[in-house]
């Protein structure tokens, strides 16, 4: 029953946008009673939360089977965010409008997406870690390293920017990309910063 609700809720998300899931509505959907729908969703909230868990979990089982396989720092980051961007690739291929109504839907309700924001800047901190232990980022932290690579890969991993720019991504422009923080990423000063006279006083 609960998979079921969550099924007819996404339903009445895509037909209306997130302002449109009303929960008396669900239960008329279901053809159960609002007190028996409140077994399964207290709040609108609880519900979205469960929609969330539905919609990312492909996501999350992507990222999991990446950090465990064997492949080496490099190839697990470019798999990382390559195998992702496909998954969204097809969605937007087979519907724009409807992922633009889940991407609006996730920044309505953010505190329920948040936690798989923490969760893949948690992965993605792991594999940095390998690469870290490989020798790649000298001079950087974790978090500061993190925070780097998710601004270069944001059209590959940030829906908003992703659907902006998707007729113009592919996964080679991503693996040249994560070839050149692999390559390039350090705290090292290579003199970007040494150029005078531009920026304003």
């Amino acid at each position: 029953m609960r998979a079921r609700l969550v099924e007819l809720a996404q339903g009445m998300v895509e037909e209306r946008g997130g302002a449109g899931l009303n929960l008396a509505e669900l239960a008329a959907r279901a053809g159960i009673s609002q007190p028996h729908l409140s077994r399964y969703f207290e709040t609108r909230e609880d519900l979205m939360e469960a929609i969330a868990d539905h919609w990312f979990k492909p996501m999350v089982d992507i990222m999991e089977d990446v950090l465990a396989s064997d492949l080496p720092p490099r190839r697990k980051m470019y798999e990382f965010f390559a195998r992702r961007f496909l998954v969204m690739k097809k969605k937007w291929e087979a519907d724009p409008a409807k992922l633009e109504t889940y991407i609006e839907v996730g920044s309505d309700y953010f505190e329920q997406v948040r936690s798989y924001i923490d969760l893949a800047d948690h992965y993605l901190g792991e594999i940095i870690g390998e690469g870290m232990s490989d020798g790649h980022f000298a001079g950087l932290e974790v978090d500061e390293t993190i925070s780097l690579v998710n601004q270069m890969c944001a059209p590959y991993c940030a829906l908003q920017t992703m659907t902006m720019f998707m007729p113009r991504l592919t996964e080679d422009k991503l693996a040249r990309i994560v070839d050149a923080l692999f390559d390039g990423l350090s705290a090292q000063d290579r003199g970007a910063r040494a150029v005078t006279g531009l920026r304003a006083a």
